[in-house]
């Protein structure tokens, strides 16, 4: 899940730093793939609150498809009731294939890991990291593209290991 932010400032710092922080997460994980005997390709999925049952992502799913086709007044309706029920937020995964082996990357996950300190999708709060952002408030990129590049090593190092583990 996104880490909530409250302070205008922490926002405004994530917003400086989580495009640099996506590209230099896919680049590294580029170059991290031309080694490894892993393929990858990027999904866009949906993210469900954990305690989602299956029932609830049924209702909405059909809630959110209806609304497309609704008049205004139904589309009202509709808004009403999702705002009581549990709404899924946009991710972006990467999913891994080796033989007969799978795994797949939260890139968000690994964004968010690299923009926050010690962040951890089970906190809901979570703190900029500011050593990523030099005191002109601009983006800090050596000290940037150094914790991306350690952050996809670790990810990838949790991989599966198999037959092969020694490409990686």
């Amino acid at each position: 899940m996104p880490p909530k932010i409250t302070n205008p400032v922490a926002w405004q710092q994530a917003e400086i730093l989580m495009q640099p922080a996506f590209i230099r997460v896919i680049d590294n994980i580029r170059k991290l793939l031309d080694e490894s005997s892993w393929t990858g390709t990027y999904h866009d999925v949906l993210i469900w609150p954990a305690s989602t049952t299956d029932e609830i992502k049924v209702l909405v799913t059909e809630l959110l498809q209806t609304m497309e086709t609704a008049t205004p007044e139904e589309a009202d309706e509709i808004r009403e009731t999702l705002t009581r029920l549990p709404v899924p937020h946009p991710g972006y995964h990467l999913r891994l294939e080796r033989q007969q082996q799978q795994a797949s990357i939260d890139l968000w996950e690994l964004c968010y890991q690299v923009c926050f300190l010690e962040y951890t999708p089970q906190e809901e709060a979570a703190d900029i990291d500011t050593s990523l952002i030099d005191e002109l408030g601009e983006v800090d990129w050596l000290h940037l593209d150094a914790k991306t590049k350690e952050l996809v090593e670790q990810a990838f190092a949790k991989l599966p290991e198999g037959q092969h583990s020694h490409d990686l």
